[in-house]
């Protein structure tokens, strides 16, 4: 095996589009559920980037379901469910969330 062999056997390593930052605040959660039940909820962002953000909550939402958040500052954002999971190390519910404003966080 020649070293060109080795390196396309290696798929690249997946990246990040944008750093994922540590954070701590709570944001308010509205939509409508699976059942088409409107809810409106307290959830704590635990990590965002550009374009998303890593949310504590109970509530039990399917990946695809639209979302409003509202942070503590700034304006209200829609976004998408893309993922929910339990964190094995609290035992806590996460759901990922792609926000649908191109310029997500920053957009004015």
């Amino acid at each position: 095996m020649n070293d060109n062999t080795k390196q396309e056997a290696i798929p690249p390593a997946q990246r990040p589009r944008s750093p994922r930052v540590p954070v701590n605040f709570t944001v308010e959660l509205e939509g409508k559920d699976a059942a088409g039940e409107p809810f409106q909820a307290s959830a704590e962002a635990v990590r965002v980037s550009r374009g998303g953000a890593t949310l504590i909550t109970e509530l039990s939402l399917q990946p695809g379901t639209t979302v409003r958040l509202t942070p503590p500052f700034g304006r209200s954002l829609d976004a998408e469910v893309n993922g929910v999971w339990m964190d094995e190390t609290d035992g806590r519910q996460r759901i990922g969330v792609k926000l649908l404003d191109p310029n997500g966080w920053f957009a004015e």
